[in-house]
């Protein structure tokens, strides 16, 4: 292979690896908390052309749309019903949840011990035990511009993610309270099952 060959690969291998990452830090940004004003801006100029038979392209062009039709306090009075709520939300985004049907089990406890072996860990000040979605898509995101190795992102993602994830977007997609963040589940959705691709091919 050429010079030029070599670093065109190079340049779209770190392409694809940037966009993999934004989209975890998007997926995270988006279900963390209320999306603030910028976050919802960056949306808004996302592109709205789509292949219909690409599911990536079709959730992604669906949220500049959304972001027109509603306020940033529609979608935090969402974001409060689903997340929040009185007592508790609609949804429980953790991984414990899913996988027992209780809250800081067994999951949440493996899952700390391959966290302190990748060197992450929680910050200060935040509440959420580490099995909450968002808390992950941040681990993946920030595995990926840390350059982890292929084989320990692919373990990461077998291990905390792929057993409960789909199921848990399904579930937002379907959720009574969604509408904005019925778009958001269709993009986790998407983007579990490209990731699922991305490992596969890339064995």
């Amino acid at each position: 292979m050429s010079e030029v060959m070599q670093a065109e690969q190079q340049d779209e291998d770190a392409q694809a690896q940037a966009s993999r990452a934004g989209t975890y830090r998007l997926l995270a940004s988006l279900l963390c908390d209320v999306p603030s004003r910028e976050v919802l801006d960056q949306l808004a100029l996302l592109p709205k052309e789509m292949d219909q038979e690409d599911a990536m392209s079709v959730a992604f062009a669906a949220l500049p749309a959304s972001v027109e039709i509603f306020s940033q306090e529609q979608i935090a009075t969402e974001y409060h019903d689903l997340f929040i709520g009185v007592g508790r939300g609609e949804m429980l985004p953790y991984a414990s949840f899913y996988l027992t049907g209780f809250l800081m089990e067994k999951p949440l406890g493996i899952l700390r011990d391959d966290l302190a072996a990748l060197g992450y860990a929680r910050e200060d000040g935040i509440k959420e035990p580490e099995d909450h979605i968002a808390f992950l898509a941040e681990v993946m995101s920030l595995m990926i511009i840390d350059q982890v190795g292929f084989e320990q992102q692919k373990e990461f993602f077998e291990a905390h993610i792929v057993p409960w994830a789909s199921r848990f977007f399904s579930e937002l997609i379907a959720a009574e309270s969604a509408v904005f963040y019925s778009r958001v589940g269709e993009l986790g959705l998407a983007f579990i099952g490209f990731e699922q691709s991305y490992f596969s091919m890339s064995a």
